[in-house]
């Protein structure tokens, strides 16, 4: 595609291109056709192809567990049941060793981000050229896969944990109690109130920004080389493709696997009340 079609600057922005759809001030509704139109769509323009496939990679992360709660057995396991058996004990472990608190909730919180974002994350397998090629074929000029290399997916899964976190900081601590985490807290003085709350508030803000940009950095990162080893002659893709690929064999788990722990330990930071 690259070679035929495009030159490798136009290649590399159209597979990092979101499909948009959102209001022009000028065309009205409707998906974008370049970088142009994204931009003058301005804040509220919707990146289709990361909603689609955030959607469907919920929607079978939902089928799957459901196909084995209705086929489970006391006896030998099969093996879809022994694989999310393994799921919920591994879950469970890490919860309690991480989460100090008593919320029923946090289990299938921890597993639902677990293996949805590994599911998010395993699209990066399929090749580079396989669905923009599909959405060309459909008349789409854009279609990216993965939603995990768009910010906006990455900071949608944050600021959901962020939102958990506040809510559970107040439901635990109470408005009081968690007034004075922020505002007394590192320094107990009241004269250090304004230095304190500046700290507190920027530490609670980074956490959510963290989780985002480290899971968006790390997966668009491993697109775009996938993406330059796209553009190499035929003879030398299959030479670094497939180890690049084997490598993301451990990175796509470890992503999901990192994203769950700190969202662990950030709710198990807003139940403790001191």
């Amino acid at each position: 595609m690259a070679a035929e079609n495009a030159s490798s600057s136009e290649y590399i922005v159209h597979h990092l291109q979101n499909l948009t759809y959102g209001k022009h001030p000028e065309l009205g509704w409707k998906l974008a056709e370049n970088a142009q139109e994204v931009q003058a769509m301005g804040f509220w323009a919707i990146h289709v192809d990361t909603m689609f496939f955030s959607l469907l990679t919920g929607i079978i992360f939902i089928a799957l567990f459901r196909a084995a709660a209705r086929r489970a057995t006391a006896g030998v396991p099969s093996g879809l049941q022994n694989l999310v058996e393994v799921l919920v004990e591994f879950i469970q472990g890490i919860v309690r060793d991480t989460f100090h608190g008593r919320n029923p909730i946090i289990g299938p919180l921890a597993l639902t981000i677990f293996v949805w974002v590994f599911l998010m994350n395993s699209l990066k397998w399929l090749p580079v050229d396989l669905v923009p090629g599909i959405g060309h074929a459909l008349g789409l000029d854009y279609w990216k896969i993965v939603p995990t290399t768009d910010p906006n997916g990455t900071f949608g899964l944050s600021i959901g944990v962020f939102i958990l976190m506040i809510y559970y900081s107040f439901k635990v601590k109470g408005v009081g109690g968690f007034t004075k985490e922020l505002t007394l807290h590192p320094f107990n003085h009241w004269a250090l109130i304004p230095f304190n709350l500046f700290l507190e508030v920027l530490g609670l803000l980074t956490k959510p920004l963290s989780l985002a940009l480290r899971l968006f950095g790390n997966m668009y990162a491993g697109e775009v080389v996938f993406i330059l080893i796209a553009l190499l002659p035929f003879w030398l893709q299959w030479t670094l493709n497939v180890p690049w690929a084997i490598f993301h064999i451990l990175i796509i788990p470890l992503q999901a696997f990192i994203f769950m722990v700190l969202t662990v330990v950030y709710l198990s930071a807003a139940h403790e009340d001191h």
